[in-house]
């Protein structure tokens, strides 16, 4: 695990797997010490309702129903939210340091603006940021199939420094849960990010 205080930028999409999200942060809620940004768009929270079968309607919301089950004194990150509209907000500002940034998951969109340098929201100029600092910058689409273009896109992407993580959780841990499929995305993300892991890997 992360031996300092980490500060991330976490950015959630409207694609398909709110899953991948929801245990991403909430294992950096109880594992890794530090606060990160947090910028949540609206058609995240279409796609977490629909998904996880929940009723929010905010940002606010939306992190409070991520930590409801984590007591306060075990809770060991906290995050700040930004608007997704909010272009001139800090984590669009290449000197705001971070530790890196994810978009988990990633929507196609917002793959294609990262890759072609259309900023046209706060996760799409942060990303940009974040690859002209020379900060690692991870993105975890779920889509099926890839069509050319986002496949193009991807390798864009991965050009100009970023990672492609898709969404394809391995089935070797033997899941038995759709939980343990989030945890073992969320754990690769861990450990690209240099935070280490959360769950067994290979053979251990």
């Amino acid at each position: 695990m992360a031996d300092k205080s980490v500060h991330l930028v976490v950015a959630v999409t409207g694609a398909s797997g709110a899953l991948y999200a929801v245990s991403f942060i909430q294992a950096l809620s109880k594992q890794i010490p530090g606060d990160s940004s947090l910028i949540v768009s609206p058609t995240a929270i279409r796609v977490h309702n629909q998904e996880m079968r929940t009723n929010i309607s905010s940002p606010e919301e939306y992190i409070e129903s991520l930590q409801a089950n984590i007591h306060v004194r075990e809770r060991q990150h906290s995050f700040r939210l930004y608007s997704h509209t909010d272009i001139g907000a800090r984590p669009a500002s290449g000197s705001t340091h971070t530790d890196g940034m994810i978009i988990i998951p990633c929507s196609m969109k917002t793959l294609s603006g990262i890759a072609h340098g259309y900023a046209s929201n706060l996760i799409e100029r942060a990303a940009e940021v974040t690859l002209k600092e020379r900060r690692r910058l991870i993105v975890v689409p779920r889509e099926a199939p890839y069509g050319l273009i986002q496949l193009r896109n991807m390798t864009t992407l991965t050009e100009a420094g970023g990672i492609v993580l898709p969404a394809s959780p391995g089935f070797y841990q033997n899941p038995e849960t759709m939980a343990d499929l989030g945890n073992f995305i969320a754990s690769r993300a861990f450990s690209l990010l240099g935070l280490g892991t959360i769950i067994k890997g290979w053979q251990e």
